[in-house]
């Protein structure tokens, strides 16, 4: 039963490091995009409102586009016992570059970023979230295993 609930206390783990995750790397790309209108610190209180609205809001997109992939980082993370940050942030980079792969097979023009800083924002906002990810829950993957043998 003791093992039972340390899985559950694991997975909780898991789910609130990706939540934690997706909005860094929201955050990340908001940043990055108002950076790219021209706003600086000194014009950062007309922006500040929106991204209480926005970071939230893309996060959600962050969190179901990179959701297969990460499942499968996470997966092995877990398995291997992988605890160094940039393991986290190479793997975060991969998870970013498969799905900018898979929305280009796809053909989806709406998501599909041709523009080389788009493609290395993306990729940027998948090493924020994978360094996020290893300060929220990495740090201890693979500890459900390894403690019980």
């Amino acid at each position: 039963m003791s093992r039972l609930i340390g899985y559950l206390i694991r997975f909780a783990v898991i789910l609130f490091g990706y939540a934690v995750a997706s909005l860094a790397a929201s955050a990340f790309l908001n940043i990055l995009f108002l950076a790219s209108l021209g706003y600086t610190p000194e014009h950062a209180h007309p922006a500040t409102a929106s991204l209480y609205f926005s970071i939230p809001f893309v996060a959600l997109f962050v969190a179901n586009f990179a959701f297969m992939p990460a499942c499968v980082v996470i997966l092995i993370a877990e398995i291997l016992g992988r605890r160094d940050w940039l393991f986290y942030a190479l793997a975060g980079a991969v998870v970013a570059a498969v799905f900018l792969g898979l929305v280009d097979h796809a053909g989806d023009a709406t998501f599909a970023a041709r523009n080389t800083s788009a493609i290395l924002a993306v990729i940027g906002g998948g090493m924020v979230g994978g360094i996020f990810y290893w300060l929220s829950a990495g740090r201890w993957a693979g500890s459900w295993w390894q403690s019980g043998s």
